[in-house]
């Protein structure tokens, strides 16, 4: 079970860490005229909050390694 919420919860940060991404090189390079990503549908962020939004999907992808289950070694006699 650890296993798929770790899958779960590491998918989940790649989509929010992506659109974090995205959303700061819209906002920093090419201005506001330009926004890509669904999140400035929902939000309007400065480019510094596109970085918190990226950070968090890395502190997800991070969580979400964490909680998946090492595989065991066999013993051998």
């Amino acid at each position: 079970m650890r296993t798929a919420i770790g899958y779960t919860v590491e998918s989940i940060g790649y989509v929010i860490g992506a659109q974090g991404f995205i959303g700061f090189a819209s906002r920093a390079f090419f201005g506001a005229e330009e926004e890509w990503g669904w999140l400035h549908k929902v939000v309007d962020l400065p480019p510094g909050g596109y970085l918190g939004i990226l950070a968090a999907g890395l502190v997800l992808i991070a969580a979400g390694v964490g909680t998946r289950k090492t595989p065991r070694r066999r013993e051998t006699a």
